[in-house]
């Protein structure tokens, strides 16, 4: 079995499961793209708890977590199946990590998957992100996870390298403010450089412009993840780049 890719997506509002636009073509291009995979195992800016945790749960619930929005994104199921023995191996991976039975798909994952899988006919999992770790200890869980790309995973995270709810500008769909652009495109080129510092270290890297893109980190971290698992034998690419009402950067990072 080939060794399969790490993908990163910005996954910006959860209307994105609904909508048809140039994000949403990406995604599904992407999946047709791809080389299939056994299991996706997608680490979420919306699963945050103490401990890393791996879900458990042969038949995942669709998680709604969110409020405000139309109905019909309420409506929205995403049957996929767990896959229970890559969980155990993926504990496994994870020194202290433990099993949960309880959780299930939150919108940082169906959003995706609706898109690049949408028949849910590939199995799904996730592992959450533990508050009580640096920047640094997410960056070595995902070189942890590695592994799992030889046994046919395709290591998903999904967060915004810029999320600034609260100055989201509502007047224009496709605006980006200067510091979320300068921010996007330091991070941008850490990437290319395979700078973990820069990285985990971003806002002494990158001061003012990271401290208002990144005001709470948990959109951020998957970015860690992905990175870490990932290795200078991949070859870097970016399936979309864009930004959404100022403050949410759009980028999605493939390494393959």
């Amino acid at each position: 079995m080939s060794r399969m890719p790490v993908l990163f997506v910005g996954h910006g509002s959860p209307m994105n499961a609904l909508a048809k636009n140039a994000f949403t073509d990406s995604l599904t291009e992407l999946g047709k793209r791809l080389p299939k995979p056994q299991a996706v195992l997608c680490v979420s800016a919306h699963w945050e708890t103490q401990g890393t945790q791996v879900l458990y749960n042969a038949e995942p619930p669709t998680i709604h977590d969110f409020y405000g929005f139309p109905k019909p994104l309420f409506d929205v199921q995403y049957p996929a199946r767990g896959p229970l023995s890559l969980a155990h191996e993926t504990q496994r991976l994870v020194p202290g990590s433990t099993l949960n039975e309880k959780w299930g798909l939150d919108h940082g994952t169906w959003s995706v998957l609706v898109h690049m899988y949408p028949h849910a006919d590939i199995p799904v999992y996730q592992l959450s992100i533990d508050v009580s770790k640096t920047p640094q200890q997410h960056l070595e869980v995902g070189k942890l996870l590695k592994p799992l790309r030889d046994q046919g995973v395709l290591i998903v995270g999904s967060g915004n390298i810029v999320h600034n709810l609260r100055l989201i500008n509502w007047r224009e769909q496709n605006a980006a403010y200067d510091w979320a652009v300068e921010f996007d495109k330091d991070i941008k080129q850490a990437l290319e450089k395979r700078d973990p510092n820069a990285l985990t270290h971003y806002e002494d890297q990158f001061g003012e412009a990271a401290r208002k893109s990144v005001p709470t980190p948990e959109h951020f971290y998957p970015l860690l993840y992905t990175y870490g698992a990932s290795d200078e034998n991949d070859k870097l690419s970016y399936p979309y780049e864009g930004f959404e009402m100022g403050s949410l950067s759009m980028r999605n990072v493939l390494w393959s």
